[in-house]
């Protein structure tokens, strides 16, 4: 498990460092796939970050996978919600009857990370400057 949450968040990092004025969407996605994936873990695919503004869930999507070059371009003044979340075992998820809570089909155990970053000119900028996370989570799911 120790693993696993470490190349989560070593993922989310990845990402971000792809944060960049004329980089993509697939960009990102395609930084968290390759570490997660070189390291045995599949990435979830039913759950995307996400583009920050007057509400919390806006455009674009930010999948945790992909081509670098496709999607949405990256301009100044986004902000961002990076999101991993990868699984042990395969990559299938469901929500529960409660409509919230979301498990790894197969019960393997799954972990996500999350900050929100502003693309600028300089580098992609944490929002908190702690770099706390976003929404304080690391999920840990063992259910099926």
């Amino acid at each position: 498990m120790k693993k696993l949450l470490e190349v989560t968040e070593a993922s989310l990092y990845k990402g971000i460092e792809q944060v960049k004025i004329g980089n993509t969407v697939g960009h990102v996605g395609s930084a968290i796939q390759k570490h997660v994936e070189a390291n045995g873990f599949s990435v979830v695919r039913e759950f995307v970050g996400h583009g920050i503004g007057t509400k919390l869930h806006e455009a674009p999507q930010i999948p945790n996978f992909g081509k670098k070059g496709q999607g949405a371009e990256l301009t100044e003044g986004m902000v961002l919600a990076i999101e991993p979340m990868v699984n042990s075992g395969g990559p299938e998820t469901r929500v529960l009857s409660d409509k919230w809570t979301a498990v790894t089909l197969d019960g393997s155990y799954s972990a996500h990370f999350e900050h929100c970053v502003a693309v600028n000119a300089a580098r992609a900028g944490d929002i908190d400057a702690v770099k706390a996370l976003l929404a304080v989570r690391v999920w840990l799911l063992a259910f099926s």
